[in-house]
This record gives C-alpha cells, structure tokens and sequence, in this order.
C-alpha cells in the first residue's frame, strides 16, 4: 500500500517541472493576446491614415525602411537602382 500511496503523490520535482511549465504556457498566451491588440491598434491607425487619404502600402514601405540600417538601406537601394537600369526602368 506504501507503493501507491506513492504513486499518487508526486515527487517535488515533477510538481515544480509542472507548474513552471503551466507558467510558461500562460505568459506566451498572454503575450500572443498583447500581440494581437497591438496589431489591431496597428490596422486601425493605417484605416485612419488611409480614411485621411494617405497612401498604406507607401506607409508599410516607409516604415520598413526606417528599421533597417542606413548603410543596408543605401546598399538595397543601389542594387534596385542598378536593376531597374538593367531592365530600361530609369
């Protein structure tokens, strides 16, 4: 009867194993649930830009540009302008 009894009861290491992995679980769907207000915050502000007749696709383009770095920008910016040329685009 020993036997089960312990069975039963979990082992220190295992409860904790089980809760922090619980904890885990629940500040990633906390997290997901911040990510999803944020991007609908987002999508609101580019219909109010768009509503005051802004351009999005500009906006999405202008600020994926901002996050990169000036001298990746400037190198991504000469290989499309060297393209372009190749294909009688400029």
């Amino acid at each position: 009867m020993a036997t089960t009894a312990a069975a039963v009861q979990e082992a220190p290491a295992t409860k904790f194993a089980k809760d922090q992995l619980k904890a885990i679980i629940e500040r990633i769907e906390r997290l997901e649930e911040e990510k999803k207000t944020i991007s609908d915050d987002i999508r609101d502000v580019y219909a109010e830009a768009k509503g005051n007749g802004y351009d999005v696709k500009a906006l999405r383009t202008i600020v994926r540009l901002r996050k990169q770095d000036a001298n990746e920008r400037a190198e991504h910016e000469t290989i499309l302008e060297t393209y372009m040329q190749a294909l009688g685009m400029l």
